[in-house]
């Protein structure tokens, strides 16, 4: 039920994705691998909107940490995407933290410095997110709604696992979402957003 509003390719590989970190968990380096190429996607996509070009190398210290820590993991393949996510972000945080002394050029990324560290609303708006041009429109947004949307869209956490992420509420995060992913679709030029958008990511109340 917590997964109805989600993309439909999430939803797919969710049951995959659960196999293979259990696999992984008992030692099967090709079950690991199955849930890299599930996430990591996702993964990236977020790193990008945080940290720009930096990302393979903020998503390599993650996967490395994701790889040291399996043991613990306790959850199904929604919940991996989720905790993957909440390592990811840790590690860009750090490296925004270490980069610190260079002028920042996004909001993004100077406003999440300061974050505390430890679905379809029309298919032309969802499908456009993934690619280079609006991502940097995602990073223009406005901090909680930039991120709120990666989670979202990009990662395909529900809206609880994106507040679990964010330390926030749920209907926060939900909002933050549905404002950003309404303000995207109109610099992308997509139609018919509002009504669609409400019902996917769920009333903010």
């Amino acid at each position: 039920m917590g997964q109805r509003g989600e993309p439909r390719r999430v939803q797919a590989y969710d049951g995959e994705l659960g196999a293979a970190v259990e696999g992984a968990q008992e030692g099967d380096d090709a079950a690991f691998a199955v849930a890299y190429r599930l996430v990591q996607p996702g993964l990236l996509g977020y790193l990008r909107g945080l940290v720009g070009d930096d990302a393979e190398d903020v998503a390599s210290d993650a996967w490395l940490e994701i790889a040291r820590d399996l043991g613990r993991f306790k959850g199904d393949g929604a919940g991996f995407r989720g905790w993957t996510a909440t390592i990811a972000r840790h590690r860009a945080l750090d490296h925004l933290r270490r980069q610190r002394v260079r002028p920042r050029s996004s909001a993004l990324e100077q406003d999440v410095l300061d974050l505390p560290g430890p679905h379809s609303t029309h298919d032309q708006a969802l499908e456009s997110i993934s690619t280079g041009q609006a991502l940097k429109l995602v990073r223009a947004l406005p901090r909680d709604q930039a991120e709120a949307v990666l989670l979202r869209v990009v990662v395909g956490l529900d809206g609880p696992a994106a507040a679990r992420v964010l330390g926030k509420r749920a209907g926060a995060v939900r909002t933050a979402a549905y404002r950003g992913l309404k303000r995207l679709a109109r610099q992308l030029g997509a139609e018919g957003v509002t009504d669609d958008a409400h019902r996917t990511l769920g009333e903010s109340k």
